[in-house]
């Protein structure tokens, strides 16, 4: 059994609002929760001063908080899922070593975290037309598998989806190209209806699919389809440097910020189409 060393981070946690008192507490509170938790060590925490943007209406106060903490990884990532920091600056390990079982464990954590934010606040899965994208290859001899994961660092992994379309084909497609554009290698992909969907003329579909790619791919597609099963194929060992880790924890944060502040987004560009209706 691998024994993961702890992974030590700075969180940069950025706080908007238009009324600076209620900002101060807000920031209060948060540096407050933060001494309080117990899942990981908090080594230092530092809240810059609320300041004022003149020149904005709304969110017109900021503030940052800066807090290094060390902890396990499946701590640091649960930390991330409760704070969802602007940036994850990752300062130890140089290479995190992490038994694919472990793996799959803390992504199942992640994909029921995110399923429950999707439910509320809606997908992160979002694609441009994808009609004028190729459609990309399926299926790879077994040396060609082994030379990627060997030669390229990539991880071998299986999960299902589930997904809404009107035509079994068309979804399988579709699904398959959006997989391409994230970077992924598409060794299998398999589509079954399960009936009806939510809208009119729309179908429930399951996906399951066996895909090729590096480490951060992998972390990010599994927060933005929160699937319903996953299972890493090999290897059995995953090594994670620095900037790998850093970029998927980041990453994962902003999945989070962009879903919970969807409703005050909504507000800003509905202020801003009635300002300039108005001028």
């Amino acid at each position: 059994m691998v024994k993961l060393a702890d992974v030590e981070v700075i969180f940069y946690i950025e706080a908007m609002g238009n009324e600076k008192k209620a900002l101060e507490m807000a920031v209060k509170e948060t540096v407050d929760s933060l001494k309080r938790e117990n899942l990981f060590k908090v080594k230092r925490i530092e809240a810059a001063k609320v300041i004022e943007n003149e020149e904005e209406e709304l969110l017109k106060y900021s503030s940052m908080i800066e807090a290094e903490l060390s902890g396990s990884f499946e701590n640091i990532v649960k930390a991330v899922l409760k704070y969802a920091p602007a940036v994850v600056e990752v300062l130890k390990p140089g290479v995190l070593e992490i038994e694919a079982s472990e793996l799959m464990k803390i992504m199942g954590e992640v994909a029921f975290f995110m399923a429950k934010l999707m439910d509320k606040y809606g997908g992160l899965a979002a694609y441009p037309k994808l009609d004028d994208v190729p459609m990309p290859q399926i299926g790879y001899e077994e040396e060609e598998i082994q030379a990627f994961i060997m030669e390229e660092r990539n991880i071998r992994y299986r999960f299902v989806i589930e997904t809404f379309g009107k035509e079994l084909e068309e979804v399988k497609s579709s699904m398959a190209k959006a997989f391409f554009i994230e970077g992924c290698r598409i060794n299998k992909i398999l589509v079954q209806e399960q009936g009806e969907g939510e809208s009119e003329g729309s179908r429930y579909f399951l996906v399951a699919a066996e895909l090729l790619s590096d480490f951060e791919t992998m972390f990010q597609l599994n927060a933005k389809y929160s699937p319903v099963a996953i299972s890493i194929v090999e290897p059995e060992i995953i090594d994670i440097n620095a900037n790998e880790l850093q970029g998927a924890l980041t990453d994962l944060a902003g999945f989070v910020h962009s879903l919970i502040h969807r409703p005050l987004l909504k507000k800003l560009r509905e202020k801003d189409t009635l300002k300039f209706k108005l001028e």
